[in-house]
């Protein structure tokens, strides 16, 4: 939980100079390192996760080796090595920091996760108790000096398909001291021994924009034959230990990811690290060695 806060923090602090950013000059170094990359289109092969993303004229992929340079580099968070690639559409080029937004990528083989439970789920008690959670660790945060978070709402509430297993939601997010409302997407793919995540960050002026773009993400993304749903084999498979409702809630974030990520917060406010390329990267080292120590 700690951690989070830190993450908390490090977003506020980057959202309070977001203003300034967009009237910036991206840096030299920036460009040319976006100048480096290997953007790759079609049938994207994710090994890591026995998957494929079939990708359409509107999307590029950028592998793991460059996700982590537009992850760390650019946009200045920690190296994490769960990220298998990067979905960037073509129409916000990374060059753009206004327009720019991606697609994060990573993948859990924590076994089959049951979707029981999907049908039952009452998602607005659900939220409201996520409200609650979150209001109750905001006294924590303040208390440790760290800036507060709201869970506004659902931006698009969580709806499960049976028929292809593929779930997906969208939370508003509001920082203490951020200028505008922060946009958390995430898509879920269920497979035979565990789940891909498809993660966007943007903000919420962005929603409709985005709301479009992630369907044809969740309608481009599949596990490979003998490795979907639908080929779990209850005599040797691996069964999660949870269901639909914590995916949602986020109640495993601790041990999966979901939530406890640098980057799913960050990249609703790159457009700072963007034009601060070095200047934030510095920040950031210097913040989280501190932290360790």
């Amino acid at each position: 939980m700690k951690f989070l806060f830190r993450l908390i923090a490090v977003l506020a602090l980057i959202a309070g100079f977001d203003a300034a950013a967009q009237d910036s000059t991206i840096p030299k170094e920036a460009l040319q390192l976006i100048d480096s990359l290997h953007f790759q289109s079609g049938k994207i092969d994710v090994e890591a996760a026995h998957a494929a993303l079939n990708l359409s004229s509107e999307f590029r992929f950028l592998d793991a080796a460059d996700a982590q340079k537009v992850l760390s580099e650019l946009w200045g968070n920690p190296p994490d090595d769960e990220v298998l690639g990067m979905l960037v559409p073509v129409s916000a080029p990374l060059s753009d920091p206004k327009k720019s937004w991606a697609v994060v990528i990573t993948y859990k083989n924590e076994g089959y996760v049951s979707d029981k439970d999907a049908a039952a789920i009452d998602y607005d008690a659900m939220l409201k108790q996520m409200q609650e959670g979150t209001a109750e660790a905001n006294a924590e945060r303040k208390r440790l000096g760290y800036p507060e978070v709201q869970l506004v709402g659902w931006a698009t509430k969580p709806r499960y398909d049976s028929s292809t297993n593929k779930l997906y939601w969208a939370k508003e997010l509001a920082f203490d001291g951020a200028r505008q409302h922060a946009l958390n997407y995430d898509i879920r793919v269920l497979g035979r021994g565990g789940y891909l995540s498809l993660n966007a960050v943007a903000g919420m002026n962005q929603l409709h924009q985005i709301e479009g773009e992630m369907q044809k993400v969740l309608a481009m993304t599949e596990f490979d034959p003998g490795q979907r749903y639908s080929d779990f084999n209850v005599s040797t498979d691996k069964v999660a230990a949870y269901g639909i409702a914590a995916l949602v809630a986020g109640a495993i974030a601790a041990k999966a990811g979901l939530f406890a990520k640098l980057f799913v917060l960050l990249l609703a406010f790159k457009k700072f690290a963007i034009v601060g390329f070095i200047a934030v990267a510095a920040a950031l080292r210097k913040f989280f060695a501190r932290a360790k120590s």
